[in-house]
């Protein structure tokens, strides 16, 4: 029976870039596996020590890179690496599945549209649709906003897909109406919740107006955000009450292509 390695087994762990070395190496190996692995045939493999190996897939495991399958000890790949790959293939299906709807809402609002994701900094932009006019909301691809100063990122907040910075001066103000007071945003939070959509104006940047709504996944979570942009003077309170409902419309549409079943929803 394979014995299971123990945190702790040794308390003098391999300096430097050596001990990084070896870890990696171990968890290539455990990747790469087309079933679980034992420790005594990654030690093996590996050329260490099984003491030195059962001491660096400890510290895999405590950061979710490796796990042990059952009481043989056994490893596979964890779910820290596990959700990097759902991420990197639910990402691609996003881009594949939402180009239909950011096309149709730039032609029917003329703005720029655009897919976003929660990441560890922010609002990460996956893809963008330009409008027809000139004057244009600019190139969003690639780049990261904080959370509670977009509408996306309210989204996000809203749907507990992100948290807000704590603290006193953590929510940074980069424009007059930039929500900085942490009531306040629970308050907006809550709004959002209830409506379905969430709106940023004058707060990312002076001039900047944005709606969004959430796009959800076949379990129901929220994955992604989709908001129409443009300056304020095409977009008054008025011009996002008017897109508003189109912009939910295709959000659901695209939530329904990703295999979201609408609670309640006749499954006939």
């Amino acid at each position: 029976m394979e014995q299971q390695f123990q945190v702790g087994a040794e308390t003098e762990a391999p300096a430097g870039t050596t001990a990084i070395d070896r870890g990696a190496d171990l968890l290539v190996r455990v990747l790469e596996a087309e079933e679980p692995v034992g420790v005594s045939e990654l030690a093996s493999a590996a050329g260490l020590p099984k003491s030195t190996t059962s001491r660096l897939l400890s510290a895999l495991e405590r950061r979710g890179l490796v796990e042990q399958e059952g009481e043989r000890g056994r490893l596979r790949p964890g779910p820290a690496i596990l959700r990097v790959a759902e991420r990197g293939m639910l990402e691609r299906n996003l881009v594949e599945v939402a180009r239909p709807s950011l096309d149709t809402l730039a032609g029917l609002s003329g703005e720029t549209i655009n897919l976003g994701v929660p990441g560890a900094a922010g609002v990460e932009h996956l893809l963008q649709a330009e409008g027809r006019h000139f004057l244009r909301a600019g190139e969003w691809v690639g780049r990261t906003v904080d959370y509670h100063c977009s509408a996306n990122g309210k989204v996000f907040l809203a749907f507990g897909r992100a948290l807000a910075p704590a603290g006193a001066s953590a929510l940074t103000a980069y424009a007059p109406r930039t929500i900085t007071d942490a009531g306040v945003l629970r308050t907006e939070l809550a709004r959002v919740r209830r409506d379905g959509f969430a709106s940023a104006v004058d707060e990312l940047e002076i001039g900047l107006a944005a709606v969004a709504a959430p796009v959800r996944g076949a379990s129901g979570e929220v994955v992604a955000a989709l908001s129409i942009t443009g300056p304020t003077v095409r977009m008054p309170p008025e011009r996002i009450r008017e897109l508003r409902p189109e912009l939910v419309e295709e959000a659901n549409k695209l939530s329904m292509a990703l295999g979201y079943i609408e609670e309640g929803a006749d499954a006939a």
